[in-house]
């Protein structure tokens, strides 16, 4: 049956999310908390009823929940262990309806076989997969390519940003309904950076590289050019800015990047530098209304 979850779910959630990860067929979009104390704060506290359990004999062995984004919500999970998922799913989705969301995303892994069909069968559609690829410490430094010039950009300027991120790549939307604070406040603190390539000529920015930081691991989460500067290693060159910072650090072990399924250029440069795929995660997408 499905429940809202409750504190007294919380050792069995832990649990269960645990079970998870020993798998990559059963990986998911899901909260990155592993002990009740982490999940009460990021699954309880200050929701709604927005996370739900699916118990088995008093056991959870599914959850579902549904968290905002792009122009409407995401699915964390399903997760299914035991019973019914379809009954779980369907309730996420009555529920997303209930919401006014007019879409519901999902991210199961791509060997996630019993997600992915359980998606399927609800109507939910494949949109695209992502790949994530990581790399040890290694130098990846690039020359910046003359006439260019790559610099740590601080403050950010919202406006520049939103700019370029729009003109970098046409599948980027997320950011461009952020707020000029809400941008400001992203870029605030020691976690994450942002790294811009200029023409030294006029000074307008032409690419960019955002790196996330995050205890002994660093992400580059974003990486563009525009249209008219590509094809001459602009954006090797800001992948290798980022990777110099972020490695420039001691703790930081692994830089990770990412590449969609249509950026073939990209995912041939990762693995030439020894980059090792390590996950696909595909987007499902159903339209609620």
């Amino acid at each position: 049956m499905n429940r809202p979850v409750a504190q007294t779910h919380l050792s069995q959630l832990a649990e269960l999310f645990c079970w998870m990860d020993e798998a990559p067929e059963r990986r998911t979009l899901a909260p990155e908390a592993r002990t009740p104390e982490g999940l009460w704060w990021e699954v309880l506290a200050g929701e709604d009823e927005k996370a739900w359990v699916w118990l088995e004999e008093g056991r959870v062995q599914g959850y579902g929940a549904l968290v905002p984004f792009w122009d409407g919500a995401a699915l964390e999970g399903p997760i299914i262990r035991a019973g019914d998922g379809k009954a779980l799913l369907e309730h996420l989705i009555k529920k997303a309806r209930q919401e006014g969301f007019p879409t519901l995303y999902a991210f199961p892994e791509a060997s996630n076989r019993q997600a992915r069909a359980l998606l399927e069968q609800l109507g939910f559609s494949a949109e695209h997969t992502t790949y994530f690829y990581t790399i040890g410490r290694t130098d990846l430094s690039y020359p910046v390519p003359a006439g260019y010039r790559v610099e740590r950009a601080e403050p950010c300027d919202p406006q520049v940003y939103r700019d370029l991120y729009s003109r970098a790549e046409d599948g980027w939307s997320l950011r461009l309904h952020w707020t000029d604070e809400e941008l400001r406040q992203h870029f605030i603190g020691s976690d994450v950076e942002l790294f811009m390539a200029y023409t030294n000529k006029t000074g307008e920015p032409v690419g960019l590289a955002e790196l996330e930081l995050d205890d002994t691991r660093a992400e580059i989460a974003y990486i563009g050019v525009v249209p008219e500067a590509r094809g001459r290693g602009l954006g090797r060159a800001l992948l290798g800015t980022a990777a110099e910072w972020a490695f420039g650090n001691p703790q930081i072990q692994s830089l990770q990047v990412r590449a969609h399924d249509h950026e073939k250029a990209a995912q041939a440069l990762y693995k030439r530098l020894g980059f090792r795929q390590t996950s696909a995660v595909v987007t499902y997408a159903l339209e609620l209304f």
